[in-house]
């Protein structure tokens, strides 16, 4: 089994794990309220999705979605 000869400095973990980083959350404007939202995810705010109102708007939408 192979195993390493010497500790893994900081310096080179950290070089390592640079491209690990988590990227900012993409977020559109909801055509219909205008409110930002997640791309092909029903808008929190007015329950609306592709042009149609999916769930009815003030309900909790995992609820609304998946009933």
């Amino acid at each position: 089994m192979a195993v390493p000869k010497r500790k893994t400095s900081p310096s080179r973990r950290g070089m390592r794990r640079s491209h690990q980083a988590l990227g900012p959350e993409a977020h559109a404007d909801c055509p219909n309220c205008g409110e930002l939202k997640r791309p092909h995810h029903v808008c929190s705010h007015c329950g609306h999705y592709d042009g149609r109102e999916i769930a009815v708007a003030g309900r909790e939408l995992k609820r609304a979605v998946r009933a």
